[in-house]
C-alpha cells in the first residue's frame, strides 16, 4: 500500500459502492469495496484501511455487527467507521454510535459532505496534500 489513506466502502448496493469510490478516488484516496459484512471483515483484516464506510442493512452480518467486531478487536479498534445508511431515525443513530461508529450519516449523501467528514477523521489523502501535517 502507498502512503495514501485506504478507505473501504461496504454496501450491498453496487451503485452506492461506485458513487462513493468515484468521489473518494477523485479526491486522491485509495479505495477498496465489499458487498457484505463478512467480506468487509475479511478485507479490513487484510487491507487495514484507515476508514470504513459501512452500510447497516446488508445480508449476513449487518453494519452494527461489523462495527462492533471492529471496535472490539484490539488490532482493528483504531479503524474509523462511518455508518452510511438510509435509516435516519434517532434510535438507529444511537445504536450506531453505541456500536462504536465514529460518525453516522444518512443517504442520500452529498459528495462534499462525504469528503469533509473523511478529511475530519483521517486527513488529506497523502502526506504531500495541502494542510496535511
Amino acid at each position: 500500500m502507498s502512503d495514501t489513506a485506504m478507505i473501504l466502502v461496504v454496501d450491498d448496493e453496487p451503485f452506492i459502492r461506485r458513487a462513493l469510490t468515484f468521489v473518494l478516488n477523485r479526491e486522491g484516496y485509495e479505495t477498496a469495496t465489499a458487498a457484505d459484512g463478512t467480506e468487509a471483515l475479511d478485507k479490513i483484516r487484510t487491507l487495514r484501511p484507515r476508514l470504513v464506510f459501512l452500510d447497516i442493512m446488508m445480508p449476513g452480518k449487518n453494519g452494527f455487527e461489523v462495527c462492533r467486531e471492529i471496535k472490539q478487536d484490539a488490532s482493528l479498534r483504531s479503524t474509523h467507521v462511518i455508518l452510511l445508511t438510509a435509516r435516519g431515525q434517532e434510535s438507529d443513530r444511537s445504536a450506531g454510535l453505541s456500536a462504536g461508529a465514529d460518525e453516522y450519516m444518512t443517504k442520500p449523501f452529498s459528495p462534499a459532505h462525504i469528503v469533509a467528514k473523511v478529511r475530519d477523521l483521517i486527513g488529506w489523502p497523502s502526506a504531500g496534500a495541502p494542510g496535511r501535517a
